[in-house]
C-alpha cells in the first residue's frame, strides 16, 4: 500500500490549503481514511477521518474549518482546510486503515507552514 501526499506549502494565518492523498496498491473502497498531523515537538494527532460508507469524524481544532472527503475513481482522500492559523503548522499525515487485518498504513507527510 502506498499513500502519497501533497498539497502543502506556506500559507498566511486565514488563508486555505487543500491536501490530497493517492492510495495505490490495495483496494481503496474498504478502507477509512485519516489525516494526522505532528507539530514540532508534539506527538501525531488525528485530524479529521472517513469511513468507507462516508462517515466522517474530526478533531475539535478542526471543526468548522476542515472537510475531509474522498473519491473512490481516482482512489483518493483529500483535507480541505480553511481559515489556518499558526498553531495549525505541522507536517500532515495520510493514514489508510485496513479493517480486514486491523493494519495501518502511513504517508510520509506533507509540511504545512502558517505565517501570522
Amino acid at each position: 500500500v502506498q499513500l502519497v501526499e501533497s498539497g502543502g506549502g506556506l500559507v498566511q494565518a486565514g488563508g486555505s490549503l487543500r491536501l490530497s492523498c493517492a492510495a495505490s496498491g490495495t483496494i481503496f473502497s474498504i478502507h477509512t481514511m485519516g489525516w494526522y498531523r505532528q507539530a514540532p515537538g508534539k506527538q501525531r494527532e488525528l485530524v479529521a477521518h472517513i469511513t468507507s460508507g462516508g462517515s466522517t469524524n474530526y478533531a475539535d481544532s478542526a471543526k468548522g474549518r476542515v472537510t475531509i472527503s474522498r473519491d473512490g475513481a481516482k482512489n483518493t482522500v483529500y483535507l480541505q482546510m480553511n481559515s489556518l492559523k499558526p498553531e495549525d503548522t505541522a507536517v500532515y499525515y495520510c493514514n489508510a486503515w485496513d479493517p480486514r487485518r486491523d493494519m495501518n498504513y502511513w504517508g510520509k507527510g506533507t509540511l504545512v507552514t502558517v505565517s501570522s
